[in-house]
């Protein structure tokens, strides 16, 4: 009796360590450095299962000794945690984003919250109105005040709880403002060094980065080869660097091009049309360039021009035709007519007189999130290629769905009340639901 206890009990232990190593095995298996291996994201890639972007991130790991940081590839428990509660991103939502704040403690002073107040062009106009600097941290060039007060966008902890933000609202896709090193706009200073880290935070949040050209002094079809070109080389394999499969089957980047009607179309041909002999195409540095539709007319400009898409931009409902929303469906039938990528571009509302004091013509309320869902629900309805907001984080021109606060003071500001600071992300993750689930029946 005593050898057959003991000839169970060598069993028992037998299987125990067989169960053991089965289980270590499996461990070993599983996918962990994929974005959507919790069990939000598996619907999402089964849905872009052939799509550019999901493979781009089966090779993320084979990329990282390469490109990332170490510290990237080191497991955060906490925010693996966090990030298992959050939707999936999805890579057809866009949103704009803005890195030209500052303040004394990143960049030894304020920049941009600091905003002038422009005046208008007509100067007895301009007599009627308030000019000068705003004066932060109390007063700033907003008609809103973000819960993170007057920040820098240098500053890691901002990024970080940006990018928390936006996966909170299910977007997939920054479109970061962008000039040439060493040149910036008006009211700033130059961007480009805050770029590497913005790419690591994203990452770290599995959100792409897309590129938003804005008109910088000189701007042409040669020095824009220059700046794509540079763009590319220095951050084309960065693992957060958004790219997209095209229909013959090259994995691209995407850029936006604000403005890009400043340059007529022959000028834009010679960068973007395969006939030309100075064209990028066919080149490493070919990508996909989406135009700004403003006028009708630019439709076919855009076309002759060789684009490969257009956006609208425009957070105002009526303010230029591009934006406005009962053109979006004859503008997807030009799209579609002429194998060009529609994105219709939405936006919570606008107010820009905190710096364009004249400027009430073009405000549009946000009625506690209808104006945002009614524009959400036409874009939809034109079946967009791309789904882009106008804006995450445009504070100037408050397009911004980024959290705001009530703030009373020397200056009385726009508040959210009585919803919560958070309203436009949760109405932005609605939307993704819903744009995610519309996409997949219009591809049956």
């Amino acid at each position: 009796m005593a050898r057959l206890r003991r000839k169970s009990f060598i069993t028992l232990i037998a299987l125990v360590l067989l169960l053991l190593v089965v289980v270590l095995i499996l461990k070993t298996l599983t996918p962990e450095d994929s974005p959507s291996s919790d069990s939000g994201g598996i619907e999402l890639f089964k849905e872009r299962k052939n799509h550019p972007e999901m493979q781009e991130d089966k090779n993320d790991k084979q990329d990282q000794t390469k490109i990332i940081h170490p510290a990237l590839i080191e497991k955060d428990p906490e925010l693996e945690s966090i990030l298992r509660k959050l939707p999936p991103p999805n890579y057809y939502l866009h949103a704009f984003y803005y890195i030209w704040f500052g303040n004394p403690k990143f960049d030894g002073k304020y920049i941009h919250w600091d905003h002038l107040q422009l005046p208008h062009w007509d100067s007895k106009v301009a007599q009627g109105f308030p000019q000068g600097r705003h004066s932060p941290p109390d007063d700033i060039g907003s008609n809103f005040y973000p819960s993170l007060g007057a920040y820098s966008s240098k500053d890691p902890s901002v990024l970080q709880a940006h990018m928390q933000q936006l996966r909170t609202a299910a977007i997939g896709v920054i479109a970061v403002s962008w000039y040439p090193p060493d040149l910036k706009d008006d009211n700033g200073e130059a961007l480009d060094d805050i770029v590497p880290l913005l790419l690591e935070v994203a990452h770290k949040y599995h959100i792409k980065v897309a590129f938003h050209i804005e008109p910088y002094k000189g701007r042409d079809e040669v020095n824009m080869y220059t700046n794509i070109k540079y763009i590319i080389d220095k951050y084309g394999e960065h693992p957060a660097f958004f790219k997209y499969q095209t229909n013959n089957g090259k994995l691209l980047p995407l850029f936006y091009v604000y403005d890009s009607y400043l340059l007529n179309s022959e000028q834009w041909a010679k960068l973007l049309k395969h006939t030309e002999s100075r064209s990028i195409r066919d080149t490493p540095y070919d990508a996909i360039f989406i135009a700004l539709l403003v006028e009708e007319k630019h439709k076919r400009d855009i076309l002759t021009a060789g684009f490969d898409g257009l956006y609208t931009y425009f957070a105002t409902n009526g303010f230029s035709y591009g934006s406005t929303q009962r053109n979006w469906g004859s503008i997807k039938s030009f799209c579609e007519d002429n194998n060009l990528i529609f994105i219709p571009s939405v936006g919570p509302g606008y107010i820009d007189t905190s710096i364009r004091p004249w400027n009430f013509q073009n405000t549009r309320n946000r009625i506690n999130g209808k104006y945002y869902e009614t524009s959400l629900s036409a874009a939809l309805e034109a079946r967009p290629d791309f789904l882009s907001i106008t804006s995450f984080n445009e504070w100037h021109e408050g397009t911004q769905i980024e959290t705001a606060v009530p703030k009373k003071g020397q200056v009385l500001y726009l508040d959210y009340l009585p919803n919560r600071p958070t309203i436009y992300l949760e109405i932005t993750r609605k939307w993704a639901a819903i744009f995610g689930s519309e996409r997949r029946k219009w591809q049956e």
